[in-house]
């Protein structure tokens, strides 16, 4: 049976001449593997591999609802267009994280045709928006400086579906300016919160403090001196004394974006249930 082959020759593209899905699709036809079998090893996805440098898992959107993004430092303006013109031959998007002007450059190159559109300290190169999926997601920096990471992290959640809202400059040098935007992001009804600080790191202890859903701090290198890099901003977070806050590493725009989404996403699977429950009259 095919579900008992290695899983590198299962996954490995140039096996035998075949890839992933023209291999299930033959074990489909010849009974040796069942249909729901196939589904179940398509939802977990191919990788596809470029030469030696990359192994791109072309079915993370599918097995976790949150996309492949291109992670562009230490990569070559070439192997950066060649990932983001094969990720794109399977999806409309590609979210490519911290390229310079010459991975840009080489992008439009290799892809002429397709658009390109910045979001902070990324790119998002493709056309259209993801399906909404009822998911939530509320964003405060503390400084403009925070922008282009928070940007970052609130491109990956519109990626996965979610409706973002989002108010800026509001940190504690000025605190006062935070109560009009927590007023408005009640209305919003989030089902959790980015908020993002570089200094002393202290926005997203005091918000924690005041919501009743998870925030994600997000620490970003914006400071002075010593700490400055965002060690002081992390530590701070990491110290809080509010429960309900969960801190990523400094600057990580992607990994903020993706938890949040995934935390909004399955509370609107949640309250889609409760809904459908309600009109069938079960609850």
């Amino acid at each position: 049976m095919l579900d008992s082959y290695p899983l590198a020759t299962l996954l490995h593209s140039e096996a035998e001449g075949m890839d992933e899905l023209e291999k299930t699709l033959a074990a489909v036809a010849s009974g040796d593997l069942s249909p729901e079998s196939a589904a179940g090893r398509l939802k977990r996805g191919e990788v596809r591999y470029l030469g030696e440098f990359a192994a791109l898992d072309l079915g993370r959107s599918l097995r976790k609802g949150v996309p492949e993004v291109v992670y562009a430092r230490g990569k070559s303006p070439a192997q950066v267009a060649a990932i983001c013109a094969t990720l794109l031959e399977s999806g409309e998007r590609v979210l490519v994280s911290t390229p310079t002007p010459e991975h840009e450059a080489q992008i439009q190159a290799t892809l002429p045709e397709v658009p390109l559109r910045r979001a902070g300290r990324s790119i998002i190169v493709g056309s259209g928006e993801s399906v909404p999926s009822g998911g939530r997601v509320g964003a405060l920096s503390a400084g403009t400086s925070d922008l282009p990471v928070l940007e970052e992290a609130l491109a990956v959640a519109r990626e996965m579906g979610v409706s973002v809202m989002s108010f800026h400059d509001v940190g504690v040098a000025g605190v006062h300016r935070l109560a009009a935007p927590l007023e408005e992001l009640r209305e919003f009804d989030p089902d959790c919160l980015i908020v993002a600080a570089g200094m002393e790191g202290a926005l997203p202890s005091v918000v924690s403090g005041l919501v009743a859903v998870p925030v994600i701090g997000l620490p970003t290198s914006t400071g002075y001196g010593l700490g400055g890099d965002g060690t002081a901003a992390i530590l701070g977070m990491l110290q809080t004394c509010s429960p309900g806050l969960s801190v990523v590493n400094v600057d990580n725009g992607v990994g903020a974006g993706a938890t949040a989404a995934l935390i909004a996403n399955r509370a609107a699977l949640a309250r889609a249930a409760h809904d459908n429950g309600r009109k069938s009259g079960s609850v």
